[in-house]
């Protein structure tokens, strides 16, 4: 009795699981997609039950840091990585039936993939890597991902420059579907990856991630039409490091240029002082030349602002070239003067030595005159001679200070302080300019 009992319980317990039993196992879920051998089909076809379906491809791409901007290239250097999402209508399987599996992963190379590529992109075919796997979920769809040093061309504004705020712009699309087989779109909004990137982004250098924005749009490309999804990434540079460098130096050779406009001009130094300003603005320049692009069709603010100073300074060394030469001109004209009243009073003197001469003679020899000579009419003589040079004297003195010690130099001095007032009056001018526009931008 008791082995027929164990018989009958056997039974019973083979009767009760004798229905299907749900596959557990990978190896199952991929016989039934017909993916454990190669399946050519599933590569090279879109899966689609319907041609006329488009296949929905959706991308997102996260910003993990700016790396460089090279203006003179116009490109800009990012770290991004891209998850891509788009259906398979082929590769789905109800999840209950496979203990439910909500996803497999299976080698990228036995599904079809979406040809997305970026327009703008120019970096090297090393800088990416892509995913060997992809994801398949029991809904039929298909995710991959990829991380890539991305270098994109940018058309950069830098009328502002170090002011300037930037945006650049990252095109995805496929070049070889048209928008009736593959509709570009993306799963996240530009507000939501911005919060993303801000959290993880490991670097910055100079610029600072302001927003993302995403844009879908239309590609003519002939008589068919491209579905893309437009990333507009703004960024904004970080200006202390040009204001510390280029600004305050430039605004400080100014500053001491209208300094040297109370260096007496007698001395020398003014002139030299003046060149070695100019010498010093004209290497700010070369600096600022390296980081610029030649082809800007407008020049940025801060290049008129380095040329601008430059003029102004070149100007002043001009203007203490006139005066000095003006004020030399007046020397040597004062030292001609001098030179011919010294000649003339020698000549001059020569006639009183004369008649002092013939009077010792007459003297000598008192036989040969014929009138006697009276001592005191020739001390008389004498001093009407005397009071003849003092005037020819007082007279040659008063020549030289009418013709070398007023002329020359009261035009330099009228020259110099007429330059010096409008010279500080286009300096505050143009400065009051020049940095009222920058703050109203910065601020903005």
């Amino acid at each position: 009795m008791a082995a027929l009992r164990v018989l009958l319980l056997l039974l019973t317990a083979g009767g009760a699981s004798g229905g299907p039993q749900p596959d557990c196992s990978y190896l199952g879920l991929l016989k039934h997609l017909e993916l454990d051998s190669a399946n050519h089909l599933l590569t090279v076809t879109r899966p689609v039950w319907n041609w006329t379906r488009p296949t929905y491809v959706w991308v997102d791409m996260l910003l993990y840091s700016i790396l460089q901007v090279d203006e003179k290239v116009q490109t800009v250097t990012s770290h991004v990585w891209r998850y891509m999402t788009w259906t398979g209508e082929f590769l789905t399987w109800n999840s209950t039936e496979f203990c439910g599996i909500p996803y497999v992963i299976v080698p990228a190379s036995s599904v079809w993939i979406p040809d997305v590529s970026i327009v703008e992109d120019v970096s090297d075919t090393g800088s990416t890597y892509r995913s060997p796997v992809v994801k398949l979920f029991y809904n039929g769809f298909i995710s991959t991902y990829s991380s890539q040093r991305l270098t994109t061309t940018c058309h950069l504004q830098l009328r502002l420059f170090p002011f300037d705020t930037q945006r650049c712009n990252i095109t995805f699309l496929s070049m070889s579907s048209g928008e009736d087989a593959v509709h570009m779109g993306a799963f996240n909004n530009g507000s939501s990856l911005t919060k993303f990137a801000e959290q993880v982004m490991v670097t910055q250098g100079e610029w600072q991630l302001r927003k993302m924005e995403i844009v879908f749009d239309r590609l003519r490309n002939g008589e068919t039409p491209l579905s893309e999804v437009v990333y507009m990434v703004t960024m904004v540079r970080k200006p202390m490091l040009y204001v510390i460098n280029l600004i305050v130096p430039l605004f400080a050779l100014l500053l001491l240029d209208v300094a040297s406009f109370f260096i007496h001009e007698a001395r020398g130094e003014k002139l030299s002082f003046k060149v070695t300003v100019l010498l010093s603005i004209s290497v700010l320049l070369l600096i600022l030349q390296d980081m610029l692009p030649s082809t800007e069709d407008q020049l940025p603010m801060i290049a008129n602002y380095c040329v601008a100073i430059f003029g102004f300074v070149g100007f002043s060394v001009l203007e203490a070239i006139l005066v000095s030469h003006l004020i030399d001109l007046d020397g040597y004209c004062g030292r001609k003067a001098q030179r011919s009243a010294q000649k003339q009073e020698q000549q001059e003197a020569g006639g009183p030595k004369e008649a002092a001469a013939g009077e010792e003679k007459a003297q000598v020899k008192p036989d040969q005159s014929l009138l006697p000579l009276n001592p005191s009419s020739s001390r008389d003589l004498l001093q009407q001679i005397l009071e003849a040079v003092t005037s020819l004297r007082n007279q040659a003195d008063r020549r030289i200070r009418e013709q070398g010690d007023g002329s020359y130099r009261r035009v330099a001095e009228i020259i110099d302080a007429v330059f010096f007032s409008l010279y500080f009056i286009g300096i505050v001018v143009f400065l009051s300019y020049m940095y009222s526009v920058w703050i109203y931008y910065v601020f903005q």
